[in-house]
Order: C-alpha cells, then sequence, then structure tokens
C-alpha cells in the first residue's frame, strides 16, 4: 500500500527541496543594504505616522467601491457561462438585464461624474 503514495511523497519532497534551495538562493545572491524608501511602511500613499485626522479625498473610496460592485458581476457571469447550454433562451434573457442593468448604473455613474479624477 505505501508504494502507491511513492509518486505523491517524491512530489513533496521534490517540492519542500525547490522551495527550501530559491529561499536559500534568494537569501545569498540578495541585495544586502535595500535603501531606506524600501524599509519605510507604506499604506495607501500616506505617510504612516501623521495625524489621523488629516483630510484626504473620497472620491478615492467612491472609485474602490464601483470597481468592487462592477467587478463581482464575474461571480455570476462565470457560473452562468458554464452551464448556459442547459439554461437555454430564458438564460440568455436573465443575464442580459442583468448586464443591462449593470451597464445602465455604470452610465449613470459616469454621468454623475463619479470616475473623474482630476
Amino acid at each position: 500500500m505505501l508504494t502507491e503514495y511513492f509518486p505523491v511523497l517524491l512530489f513533496l519532497a521534490v517540492a519542500t527541496v525547490i522551495g527550501v534551495a530559491l529561499l536559500v538562493i534568494g537569501n545569498l545572491l540578495g541585495p544586502k543594504k535595500p535603501a531606506p524608501e524600501k524599509l519605510a511602511p507604506y499604506e495607501c500613499g500616506f505617510e504612516a505616522f501623521e495625524d489621523a485626522r488629516m483630510k484626504f479625498d473620497v472620491r478615492y473610496y467612491l472609485i474602490a467601491i464601483l470597481f468592487i460592485i462592477f467587478d463581482l458581476e464575474i461571480a455570476f457571469v462565470i457560473p452562468w457561462a458554464v452551464v448556459f447550454d442547459g439554461l437555454g433562451l430564458f438564460g440568455l434573457v436573465e443575464m442580459g438585464m442583468f448586464i443591462g442593468l449593470l451597464v445602465l448604473g455604470f452610465v449613470y455613474v459616469w454621468k454623475k461624474g463619479a470616475l473623474e479624477w482630476e
């Protein structure tokens, strides 16, 4: 029974050796003196230790929310595409309505100027 698991164990051993070797080689051959800018903390383009009550542009968050909304459509389109043959015309019409509503929302946001970045 153990002979059946030999390929799996061999694969795990080779993967472990390659992973460790790459880490060791990178550590040996990599740069030893990184620049101070590279060692500094980075968060959202702001300085890390400033006043927490500083003003910032809300449009950044609006664009992020719009991206999430329009990106989540993939969570509905991919399963629909997988079972497209079984859905027939009803599935096509439903997805057309879904995409149409997304396009309508996109046009509304565009016309309101939410995508304008100055």
